[in-house]
């Protein structure tokens, strides 16, 4: 195994606040985007999150559950790269860490991996190297050139998991930097409720960076600031306090700050009595989808993960081998796979590697 970082798994130690989201109980192949949305059926199937708790557990590292189905180290990250390194030294693997790779061939039937003053010849290949998300931690493209040099194609990788950005007139909504409320985010068809958080730059937190995987440049986000409420909620609150400010009445509901901003941008802001029935009805329906268009995203640095990569129709759903290059496999986030928040995208590693690793 070849890493050219300086030590091994330098983003899982930062996944999870520092305690690695290691998997999600609630994987399933539709929690994933992909242009082949059934690819990752065969590999999570073979190998589950009970299959990795499992191991989690062989080696003694206690766990929790959060919210949504994540799990959790309740120590550190480094418990997991812990567990990998264990793992690699019973199955007598041989680590080159700090390894740049310079050159990779093939011929007569063999891989040739050149790195540092080595190279290391191989019937198969397997190319684990990840997407160019943060990267700070040594993240790079590195597994698209592969594919490109070995025949493969490639989705175009885009940030995903990544907070968006606003400009023009939609910079109003940066004043409100450090405020978070429960919301429903919707990107086309993919739907989210969770918590947004408002930006310096634009929107952020877990419902934005869902969607963000969605969305693509110029398209509109929808925000419903009023999740779970009838669509008469505001009929209803004129007839308890008809001469409650709509300002007040949104307070009552949303963080003040955000109130006050939603409220400079609705008519007039009076008590509720000066508005009509249908007037509040407009507004009810324009908080619960309120209409954000985002100038871009704060890119592959901030980016959790990649949507986009090695094309998955030139690699076996069974095995990840490629399709006309016998020896060669491509798994995890170098593969056109990319899963939700919340542990997805660790179990698509797990499920993937365990695919190909049975192949080899």
């Amino acid at each position: 195994m070849i890493d050219h970082a300086d030590a091994p798994g330098k983003k899982i130690l930062i996944s999870g606040g520092g305690r690695c989201n290691f998997t999600n109980i609630a994987t399933a192949p539709d929690r994933f985007v992909s242009a082949n949305p059934h690819f990752a059926k065969s590999a999570l199937s073979r190998y589950t999150p009970a299959d990795f708790i499992e191991l989690v557990e062989a080696h003694g590292i206690a766990w929790h559950e959060k919210t949504l189905g994540q799990l959790f180290c309740d120590g550190s990250a480094k418990q997991i790269v812990n567990l990998l390194l264990d793992e690699c030294a019973r199955g007598a693997v041989d680590l080159a860490i700090g390894a740049p790779i310079t050159a990779v061939g093939h011929s007569d039937g063999v891989f040739r991996v050149s790195f540092g003053t080595r190279t290391e010849v191989a019937p198969a290949l397997v190319i684990a190297t990840g997407g160019p998300s943060i990267p700070k931690m040594g993240a790079t493209g590195f597994a698209y050139d592969l594919a490109r040099q070995f025949g493969l194609k490639v989705v175009e990788p885009r940030p995903a998991l990544v907070p968006l950005t606003l400009g023009g007139d939609e910079a109003l909504f940066q004043s409100l930097s450090g405020v978070a409320t429960d919301v429903v985010a919707r990107c086309g068809k993919a739907a989210f409720r969770e918590a947004a958080l408002f930006t310096h730059r634009g929107l952020s937190g877990p419902a934005i960076l869902q969607v963000s995987s969605y969305w693509r440049h110029g398209q509109p986000i929808g925000i419903d600031f009023a999740p779970g409420r009838a669509a008469d909620w505001l009929v209803a609150a004129k007839r308890a306090g008809p001469r409650v400010t709509l300002r007040n009445t949104l307070a009552a509901a949303l963080p003040t700050r955000l109130a006050d901003t939603l409220a400079e941008r609705l008519p007039h802001g009076g008590e509720l009595v000066t508005y009509t029935d249908r007037e509040l009805g407009d507004i009810a329906a324009r908080l619960a989808d309120w209409q954000f268009v985002p100038n871009g995203s704060e890119g592959f640095a901030k980016a959790e993960v990649t949507v986009g990569g090695i094309a998955t129709d030139g690699l076996s759903s069974q095995t990840m081998a490629a399709r006309t290059l016998p020896g060669l496999y491509a798994i995890g986030e170098a593969v056109d796979v990319t899963g939700w928040l919340g542990g997805y995208n660790f179990q698509w590693a797990w499920a993937s590697g365990h695919a190909a690793g049975i192949a080899v």
